[in-house]
């Protein structure tokens, strides 16, 4: 596998785990069955499992692509903390950060038909929360998930 597996346990409350990649398509499929996996061990129903994967999907295709531009001199981090409510997911890339601002709406007439620019609005769309913030040194894509349902009540109940 193209990437580092780093794993530390905070406490009973918080996990976390973090893994480093190269800027390869590889990568994209490693953060999504990672994230997959994660979300799953952590209780979230299929549904919601699903629409973290494909969240950390989508910030992993614009980290290798947008981002790192496939350079094999740059690397994708890929972070996960678990907490009481939710899971975080953080990933970042070493690019020239970007302008979110300057990113078309890809509901506008005009960018319909277009084939990229939908990822953030996917992500956002898909998570409860999502914070993009980018440097000169990179961007990095905060996404979260809080604990509905079954899951959340759980893990309410049992503390």
């Amino acid at each position: 596998m193209a990437g580092t597996l780093e794993l530390e346990t905070l406490d009973m409350t918080a996990k976390q785990v973090s893994y480093t990649f190269e800027s390869t398509l590889e990568t994209i499929n490693h953060a999504e069955e990672h994230a997959s996996r994660i979300a799953a061990a952590a209780g979230f129903s299929e549904d919601d499992t699903m629409s973290i994967a494909m969240a950390v999907r989508e910030a992993a295709v614009n980290a290798v692509l947008h981002g790192n531009a496939y350079d094999p001199g740059k690397k994708v981090t890929l972070a996960f903390e678990q907490g009481d409510k939710d899971l975080t997911i953080v990933v970042r890339d070493q690019g020239k950060g970007v302008d979110v601002d300057s990113i078309p709406d890809p509901l506008a007439p005009e960018n319909l038909m277009k084939q990229s620019g939908r990822g953030i609005f996917l992500m956002r769309s898909l998570m409860d929360e999502v914070q993009i913030k980018a440097s000169n040194t990179g961007t990095e894509v905060k996404l979260i998930k809080h604990f509905h349902g079954d899951a959340g009540d759980s893990q309410e109940a049992s503390q």
